[in-house]
């Protein structure tokens, strides 16, 4: 039950090394969720 701890470490140094790619992440989930909603539609 150390998982939680390990990807704790790895979140911080990744937000050190890619803080523009976390952005870019964002947009591609708000992409999928427009996605679904004109999906959904039509």
């Amino acid at each position: 039950m150390e998982e939680p701890k390990e990807n704790y470490s790895f979140w911080t140094k990744y937000k050190r090394f890619a803080g523009n790619e976390i952005l870019l992440y964002v947009i591609m989930i708000v992409g999928i969720i427009l996605g679904i909603v004109i999906f959904s539609y039509f």
